[in-house]
C-alpha cells in the first residue's frame, strides 16, 4: 500500500511539473547580436532591404475562447461568447539580399494532414485541434517550390503545432531558430503535444536560441538584430508561450510587424485583448501585447500582421 501511495505521489508530481515542449537538443546560439528598442526605433522609419511575403497556407476554425480572453473587461462589455472563429495559418517568406530566404513559421504540409498519425499526432491532438477543419490554400511544399533560391532557415514565433506543421516539407538540414527557453520550459499542456513536436523535429539540426539581453530602454524584454544590419529585429514577447518571439522587418515597402500569437485576431489587436485558453501566461501575454501596440502607436506607418487573421 505504501509503495502504491509513493507511485501515485510521484505521478502527481510529474503531472504538476509537466514536461518541456520538446526533447530536441539546443545547439549554438542563434545568429544576430543583442540590440535595443532605441536602435530599432531609430531605423524603423527608414525603408529596408527585405522582401517579405505573407502567405495564407491554410484556412481553419477554432474556438474563440482559445483566441481571445473572454474574461477580459472588453470582451465582457462587448458580450462576446465562445463560438467557432475562422482563422488562417500563415507562413511568411523573408528574403535578405545577402543571406537568402527564410520562413517565419512554416505553414501546413499536406503530408501531415494526410497522415497525422505518422507524426505522433494522436487522436486526442487531432480532436482538440479539429485537424479536419484545416483546409490548405498553399502547402509548405508549394511555398518552397515558388521560392527564388533555397531555404536558409526557419524563424519560429513559437513551437505550437500549428506553427511547425509545415516541417514535413522542409529539408532536414535547414537551421531552425527559437526564443530563449521556448523548448525547455516545463508545462502541463506540453504533455499532450511533446511527442508530436519531437517527431516533427526528429533528424533535424539542434535548435538555436536567440541571445536576448535586457532592453536598456525597458520597452521590451529583449531585442536581437538578426542579421546585424538593422533589417530584421527579433523581439522577445513571452506570454503566449515562454519563448514567444515577434519580428520587426524593414521591408522595401516599409516596416512590418509580425506579432506571432502574441495577438491572434484583429478584434484582439483593436481592443488590446490577449489570447485566451491557448496562452500559457495571460498577464505576461497582455503586457507584451501592450508593448507591441505602443511601438505601433509611436510608428503608425508599421504594417501589423497578426498571428491568425488579417
Amino acid at each position: 500500500m505504501k509503495n502504491q501511495y509513493l507511485l501515485f505521489t510521484f505521478c502527481c508530481v510529474l503531472l504538476l511539473q509537466g514536461c518541456s515542449a520538446t526533447s530536441h537538443p539546443i545547439g549554438k546560439p542563434a545568429l544576430g547580436k543583442p540590440s535595443s528598442s532605441a536602435e530599432m526605433e531609430r531605423l524603423i522609419d527608414q525603408p529596408g532591404p527585405i522582401q517579405l511575403k505573407t502567405i495564407s497556407s491554410a484556412d481553419w476554425s477554432v474556438p474563440l475562447a482559445g483566441l481571445l480572453n473572454l474574461n477580459s473587461p472588453a470582451a465582457i462589455e462587448t458580450g462576446l461568447k465562445d463560438r467557432d472563429e475562422p482563422i488562417q495559418i500563415y507562413a511568411h517568406v523573408l528574403k535578405h539580399p545577402r543571406f537568402g530566404n527564410f520562413l517565419v513559421d512554416t505553414g501546413v504540409s499536406k503530408k501531415l494532414l494526410g497522415d497525422p498519425g505518422r507524426y505522433d499526432m494522436n487522436w486526442l491532438i487531432q480532436r482538440v485541434m479539429h485537424i479536419e477543419k484545416i483546409h490548405t490554400n498553399k502547402s509548405t511544399a508549394e511555398i518552397l517550390q515558388g521560392m527564388d533560391g533555397k531555404l536558409s532557415g526557419v524563424f519560429f514565433t513559437h513551437l505550437h503545432l500549428d506553427h511547425i506543421s509545415g516541417l514535413p516539407d522542409i529539408p532536414d538540414e535547414v537551421p531552425m531558430y527559437i526564443g530563449a527557453t521556448e523548448s525547455s520550459t516545463r508545462s502541463f499542456k506540453n504533455m499532450f503535444t511533446h511527442d508530436a513536436t519531437d517527431q516533427l523535429l526528429e533528424g533535424r539540426p539542434p535548435l538555436q536560441e536567440w541571445r536576448f539581453q535586457p532592453d536598456p530602454q525597458n520597452k521590451f524584454e529583449g531585442i536581437v538584430d538578426v542579421f546585424e544590419d538593422g533589417s530584421v529585429f527579433a523581439i522577445s514577447v513571452p506570454g503566449h508561450t515562454p519563448g514567444s518571439v515577434a519580428f520587426l522587418v524593414r521591408t522595401t515597402h516599409g516596416p512590418v510587424l509580425l506579432t506571432g500569437d502574441t495577438c491572434h485576431t484583429r478584434w484582439g489587436w483593436e481592443h488590446t485583448v490577449e489570447p485566451g485558453d491557448f496562452t500559457d501566461d495571460n498577464v505576461r501575454n497582455l503586457l507584451n501585447l501592450k508593448r507591441l501596440k505602443n511601438l505601433v502607436a509611436a510608428h503608425p506607418q508599421i504594417e501589423v500582421r497578426l498571428g491568425h487573421q488579417k
